[in-house]
C-alpha cells in the first residue's frame, strides 16, 4: 500500500489527499498549524458527506476514506512516505525551503513532487540533495474532479521517478502525461492565446467581451474567456500570463494585457469578489456584463454576422493549434500527451493538434500569416514546424497527413 504524503492542506492539498484517501492510500498531511490541519479534514469530511448525500459514496466508504487520513505539524512524521506531493502556496522561495527541510527526513527513493502550476521543477529540485527524485506532478482544480496530471520532468530528474510519479497519479485514478520543464507547462502555456487573443479583441474594439464569449460558446467551449478568467480570478490568470512571458524571456505571444491590468488594479478580480468583467451581485439570476472602458469607433457589441462569428473563435483556435505546434516543436511533449492535457485540462472539445488537423493546417497557416502581415508582430508568427508541414502539404486531415494523421 502506497503511503502518501501532502504538504499543505489547502484547496489544492486537501483534494489530493481526499483522493489518495478514497483509492485507498495511506495519507498523511502536513501543515503549519492544528488550526489549519482541523479545517483541512473537516472540508475533506465535508466533501466525503456530500458524495454520500449525492449516491457516489456510501456512508462506510466515507468513513474508511476519513479513517485513512493522518495529520502532522512535523516533516519527521513523514519519513514513511513513497511519495510526498507538495501543495504549498506558489511561491519559488517557500517552495525551495520546504523541499530543503523535505530532503532531511524522508526515505532513500522516496518521490519528492510539486504541485506548482508554473515554476520550475529544476530551481526547486535543486535546493535538495536528491533533485533525481524530484518531478512536477501537477493537478488542477477542483483536484477530486479534474482527471489530469501533468507529470513534469526537471532538468536533473531521473526517469524512474518519472515513472513512479506517473505510477502515483494513476494510482489516484488520474490521467498523466508527461511533460518537460517549460514555463506553463503543457496547458497554462497553450491555452493562453484563449485568453490573450479574446482580450487583444476587445482592445481593438471588434467585440465586446460578452459578445466574444458568446461566440466562443457557440463555437464548442463550454465558457467564453472572459466568463472563464472571472472564475479562476482575473489575478490568477493575469498572474500565469506573466509568469510565462516573464520565464520565456519576455516572448511576444504571451505578452499580458494592460486591460486585465487594470481590471486586476482595480480589485474587481471576478467571481471571487464579485464584480470583475461581469456582475456577480447577489440576487441577480445571471452575471450582468460589466462596462469594459474600451469604445470602439464602430458598432460595439453588434457582432452577428457570420463572417465576425467565424473569424473570432477561427483566430482564437489558430493561436491555440500554433501555439501547440510550437511545444511539439520544442519537445515539451508528444503529440498525443499534448492533445490529452489541454482537453482533460481545460475542457476544450478537442486537443489543439488534433484541431489543427480539422481545421486543415493550410487555413491555420493562413490565419496566422494574415495576422502577421496586418499587425507586423512577432506575436502572430507561425511556428516553424507548422510552416514545414504545409509548404510538404502536410495539411490535416482532408489531405491524410497532419499532426494526429497518418504519414
Amino acid at each position: 500500500m502506497t503511503v502518501l504524503g501532502v504538504v499543505g492542506g489547502g484547496t489544492m492539498g486537501g483534494g489530493i489527499a481526499q483522493v489518495g484517501a478514497q483509492h485507498g492510500m495511506e495519507v498523511v498531511i502536513c501543515d503549519v498549524t492544528d488550526e489549519l490541519l482541523q479545517g483541512s479534514v473537516g472540508r475533506i469530511r465535508a466533501s466525503l458527506q456530500r458524495n454520500v448525500d449525492r449516491g457516489r459514496l456510501s456512508q462506510e466508504e466515507a468513513d474508511a476514506t476519513a479513517g485513512r487520513i493522518r495529520t502532522t505539524t512535523d516533516f519527521g512524521h513523514l519519513r514513511d512516505a513513497d511519495c510526498v506531493i507538495e501543495a504549498v502556496v506558489e511561491s519559488i522561495e517557500i517552495k525551495r525551503r520546504v523541499f530543503s527541510a523535505l530532503d532531511e527526513h524522508l526515505k532513500p527513493g522516496a518521490v519528492l513532487a510539486s504541485n506548482t502550476s508554473s515554476l520550475s521543477i529544476t530551481e526547486i529540485g535543486a535546493a535538495t540533495k536528491r533533485p533525481e527524485w524530484v518531478v512536477g506532478m501537477h493537478f488542477f482544480n477542483p483536484v477530486p474532479a479534474m482527471a489530469l496530471v501533468e507529470v513534469v520532468r526537471g532538468r536533473s530528474t531521473s526517469e524512474e521517478a518519472m515513472e513512479r510519479g506517473t505510477a502515483v497519479a494513476r494510482e489516484l485514478g488520474k490521467t498523466p502525461v508527461r511533460c518537460e520543464d517549460t514555463p506553463g507547462f503543457i496547458v497554462n502555456r497553450i491555452v493562453r492565446p484563449f485568453y490573450n487573443e479574446a482580450l487583444r479583441i476587445l482592445h481593438e474594439g471588434i467585440a465586446s467581451h460578452e459578445t466574444i464569449d458568446r461566440i466562443m460558446r457557440g463555437y464548442g467551449f463550454r465558457m467564453g474567456p472572459f466568463e472563464l478568467m472571472d472564475l479562476i480570478g482575473n489575478d490568477v490568470n493575469f498572474a500565469v500570463t506573466q509568469s510565462i512571458y516573464e520565464g520565456l524571456f519576455q516572448e511576444p505571444r504571451f505578452r499580458p494585457s494592460f486591460l486585465q491590468q487594470r481590471l486586476v488594479q482595480s480589485g474587481n478580480l471576478g467571481q471571487k469578489t464579485g464584480r470583475g468583467w461581469y456582475d456577480y451581485a447577489a440576487g441577480t439570476e445571471s452575471p450582468v456584463p460589466v462596462e469594459s472602458g474600451r469604445r470602439s469607433v464602430g458598432p460595439f457589441a453588434e457582432v452577428d454576422d457570420a463572417e465576425q462569428v467565424h473569424a473570432i473563435p477561427g483566430r482564437v483556435v489558430s493561436l491555440i493549434v500554433n501555439e501547440a505546434s510550437f511545444a511539439l516543436m520544442e519537445g515539451v511533449a508528444s503529440v498525443v500527451d499534448i492533445d490529452a492535457a489541454v482537453k482533460l485540462g481545460a475542457n476544450y472539445p478537442h486537443g489543439p493538434l488534433e484541431w489543427g488537423d480539422l481545421m486543415g493546417l493550410d487555413a491555420v497557416y493562413a490565419i496566422i500569416e494574415g495576422l502577421q502581415q496586418e499587425y507586423g508582430e512577432d506575436r502572430y508568427r507561425p511556428s516553424p514546424l507548422l510552416r514545414k508541414m504545409v509548404m510538404a502539404g502536410w495539411t490535416g486531415a482532408s489531405a491524410g497527413r497532419g499532426f494526429r494523421t497518418g504519414e
